[in-house]
Formats: structure tokens, C-alpha cells, sequence
């Protein structure tokens, strides 16, 4: 495309491509069911790999009609803060480090009030 034509055309004016011998692909209808009783239909490419689960506009997940529910993957549940403390310290390590924090407020509070 020579500069010519981009003279006086401003962003997201018309394209210059034509749509002349452009063949769509071959779709199909899929149709997914949500447990709220929502159907959604979403065209899909016939090449398409299809997932037998979508997120439904009431933010369910809908399973496709001609499949089963697939199997859950195993999660691990969440670490917490607790559980990494641990990873690095035992609970006597944690006692006396408590035990030496509370020895060091109560020292402050005697001093301050005196």
C-alpha cells in the first residue's frame, strides 16, 4: 500500500481490503445448558476443538449438551500464613520467640510509666 493512500485517512476509517473471494469458515451451532435452566448457543469453526463447559452470561458454568460433566481436577487447598511460619520454624522456635517479644514489651511499658 503506497503512502498515497494513506493521505487523508484517518484510525479506524474503512479498511482498504476488500472482502471480494473471502469464504467464511464452516460453523456449528454448539449448545450448552446452565444448571439455572439458561441455554446459550455459540457458534463455533467445524475445526474447532469444542470444551464440553462454558461460562454462561449468569456467570455459571454451562455443560454442553451432548457430553457429561467432566471430572474435577484435585486442587490444593490454599497455603495460609500459618502453614509457611511452619515450613520455617518449629513450635518451640515460635514460643521462644514470643516468649523474648513479650519480654521486650513489658519492658517498655515499665520503663514509659516510671
Amino acid at each position: 500500500m503506497s503512502e498515497r493512500n494513506l493521505r487523508g485517512s484517518r484510525l479506524g476509517s474503512a479498511s482498504l481490503e476488500s472482502e471480494s473471494g473471502v469464504e467464511p469458515a464452516e460453523r456449528q451451532q454448539i449448545t450448552y445448558h446452565c444448571p439455572n435452566d439458561h441455554t446459550v448457543v455459540v457458534p463455533m469453526s467445524l475445526e474447532a476443538e469444542v470444551p464440553p463447559l462454558w461460562e454462561c452470561r449468569c456467570g455459571a458454568e454451562a455443560l454442553r449438551a451432548d457430553t457429561d460433566a467432566p471430572e474435577k481436577k484435585a486442587v490444593k487447598p490454599p497455603r495460609t500464613h500459618w502453614d509457611m511460619l511452619l515450613e520455617r520454624r518449629t513450635i518451640a522456635e515460635l514460643e521462644t520467640l514470643l516468649d523474648e517479644r513479650l519480654e521486650l514489651l513489658r519492658r517498655r511499658t515499665v520503663k514509659q510509666s516510671a
